[in-house]
């Protein structure tokens, strides 16, 4: 059985055991997020297209006003989730809260990778296990891979119950 990452306790909160390089990383991504949210350019980027997606694909009105009354609070709920699994990264303990807000900055980060690498559903690790080592995605897909792995472990973790 392979090693979980994340474990719900018998008393309910989230035991994280990450290793150290693991967290190093984690510690690099939620500001590179964080930029992409406020400074990035929701008419020329994709991937903030697809966290902020229209309702409609035919109606420009319906879709300004829908961003005009959702994308603040959608933008400050994203930057609360970084904002949590930042301060939360080193804890070996954290409570469910601290962990769906995990959920959401993974989720997040996946998006982003996932948007700038072109996944879709039908894309595999045979795809990108042949590029050459020093091909720049090769990196991105592999955190895009453990950003994956990590967000099942979180997903498995909250599914289960407190004995």
């Amino acid at each position: 059985m392979a090693f979980s990452r994340v474990k719900r306790t018998r008393t309910g909160d989230f035991q994280v055991r990450l290793p150290d390089g693991e967290r190093v990383l984690l510690r690099t991504l939620p500001e590179q997020l964080r930029d992409l949210l406020t400074m990035g350019d929701p008419t020329t980027d994709e991937a903030l297209r697809r966290l902020f997606p229209a309702p409609t694909a035919d109606d420009e009105a319906m879709n300004a006003e829908y961003e005009r009354l959702t994308r603040g609070d959608l933008l400050e709920e994203r930057l609360a989730a970084l904002e949590t699994m930042e301060r939360t990264l080193g804890a070996d303990r954290i409570t469910e809260d601290e962990l769906v807000a995990w959920l959401s900055a993974i989720n997040d980060l996946r998006l982003v990778l996932g948007v700038r690498l072109d996944v879709t559903e039908d894309t595999t690790v045979e795809d990108y296990a042949s590029l050459p080592d020093d091909d720049p995605t090769v990196q991105m897909y592999t955190v895009y891979s453990y950003l994956t792995f990590l967000e099942d472990q979180v997903v498995g973790a909250l599914a289960t119950r407190t004995a």
